[in-house]
């Protein structure tokens, strides 16, 4: 077992718009945790919106927060209850710690957890530092042909699987996918693997749906200009959380199909009548269960590919330039690499 320090550098968020490096003890793993040395951390939507905002929804950062949830590394110390031979395994992070007591974690369903710590959300830290500590069974061995990177987009691919399975996406489906960022080209890549016959990708941004188009392999809509109302889809799967983008996707989605809402927006008005005269089945998800083993075996067939997607890396002390980097119509995902101080140019050549 390598020797562990005892102190290690972490970006915190000390208040709205201001990060800073600090020196922090190097968490000790409990009896059935593992300790695992950051490789590379995704950045996220709700990382910035905690940056920006301090809360989301009635999670409010009320004292200094280590931020992100999208991670991978590799293991270097273990619990007492922990196969000591899992040190020098290279994991994917699934960043979460149910109760394992309640209704919700006893039929299945830890992500309902009421009770669950979640990495990056008030008050539990993240992965923007160089070691973290987590339950052993949610530290997902990877193979070597999957790069830390797409290690740690194991979680936004999760999320894209949770979506596709929520909405019973099955070989021959149309799927009509409203946002062109990360989480919808990678659920584009998901519904391809699943089988769909068709994906359609749209968003109102022209880089966005060039994107889409590369990395998604998706035809590509502009709702400014572009019909909606006649796709006819299966499935339809918002990544959006924009109010309009919801509307025509409702409108899209063939009777007896189902609406997926994965974008996070607040109140919009939805049409009764037509969800119960056409048998919609409108639903949402809420993060996943048991997705990693689903995602390693995807990276693994080259069904799907996350290396792409990553357009932007920075280093520990650039955390700060990264938030504010993060949904800017040239980036897909950006990386933080807790290893490395500084990156002289963050961006990517793709």
């Amino acid at each position: 077992m390598k020797e562990i320090p005892e102190k290690m550098r972490a970006s915190v968020l000390r208040s709205v718009h201001n990060v800073a490096v600090e020196e922090r003890p190097v968490p000790v793993p409990q009896p059935d945790e593992v300790l695992i040395q950051v490789g590379s951390v995704g950045v996220c939507g709700s990382d910035v919106h905690y940056y920006e905002h301090g809360r989301i929804g009635g999670f409010v950062v009320e004292a200094p927060l280590i931020l992100g949830h999208e991670l991978g590394g590799t293991i270097v110390a273990v619990g007492a209850e922990v196969d000591p031979g899992r040190v020098g395994t290279r994991v994917a992070v699934e960043p979460q710690r149910p109760c394992r007591a309640c209704e919700f974690c006893f039929r299945g369903d830890y992500n309902l957890c009421p009770k669950m710590e979640f990495y990056a959300t008030p008050p539990i830290d993240g992965g923007f530092c160089e070691f973290v500590t987590i339950q052993g069974f949610f530290a997902h061995e990877i193979p070597d042909e999957i790069s830390d990177d797409s290690a740690a987009l194991m979680e936004p691919l999760s999320v894209g699987i949770a979506a596709a399975q929520k909405g019973g996406v099955k070989p021959g489906d149309t799927v009509l996918i409203t946002g062109g960022g990360p989480i919808g080209i990678i659920t584009a890549q998901v519904a391809w693997a699943f089988g769909a016959a068709r994906v359609i990708v749209s968003d109102i941004d022209s880089s966005r749906r060039e994107l889409a188009a590369e990395y998604g392999r998706a035809e590509v809509l502009d709702p400014g200009v572009d019909a909606t109302d006649s796709i006819n889809a299966e499935v339809f799967i918002d990544a959006s959380g924009a109010t309009p983008a919801i509307e025509a996707g409702i409108r899209a989605t063939k009777s007896g199909g189902t609406v997926v809402l994965v974008g996070s927006a607040d109140i919009v008005p939805l049409s009764v009548p037509e969800v119960a005269m056409r048998e919609l089945n409108v639903t949402g998800i809420f993060r996943y269960t048991g997705t990693w083993p689903i995602g390693r075996e995807m990276l693994k067939s080259g069904a799907v590919q996350l290396d792409p997607l990553v357009t932007h890396v920075y280093g520990l002390s650039q955390v700060e330039e990264a938030l504010n980097g993060e949904g800017a119509p040239n980036r897909l995902k950006c990386i933080v690499r807790p290893g490395v101080e500084s990156v002289a140019d963050p961006e990517v050549v793709r």
